[in-house]
């Protein structure tokens, strides 16, 4: 994936780190992401699990994992939030906070 601004496209990378603050393994199950461009396009993506995986996270454990996103400008944001479930059969959502997408230099 790479970006052609002569097309309007530009493609960002993002890392994250999901961390199990809970007494019990907790597996991740499903994603929904809201991404937004500077023009206000909105693209809702769900799926199940994050890079074809749907990890089990034991108790002070973490899960890292990269993946990538097209918008049509030079900045906008994420946000969205996982579906995940306990080891005792318990389904909750955790929230991801909202970062931005931006070309290097964009913001100061």
């Amino acid at each position: 994936m790479q970006s052609d601004p002569a097309k309007n496209s530009y493609a960002f990378s993002y890392t994250i780190t999901i961390v199990n603050h809970r007494d019990e393994p907790v597996r991740l199950l499903s994603r929904h992401w809201i991404i937004t461009d500077q023009n206000n396009k909105v693209d809702e993506v769900t799926g199940k699990g994050v890079v074809g995986q749907q990890p089990l996270i034991q108790p002070g454990d973490s899960f890292e994992y990269s993946s990538g996103t097209l918008i049509a400008t030079e900045i906008g944001d994420m946000r969205g939030s996982y579906t995940m479930e306990s080891a005792s059969g318990d389904q909750f959502e955790a929230p991801i906070p909202l970062f931005v997408l931006a070309i290097p230099n964009m913001i100061h």
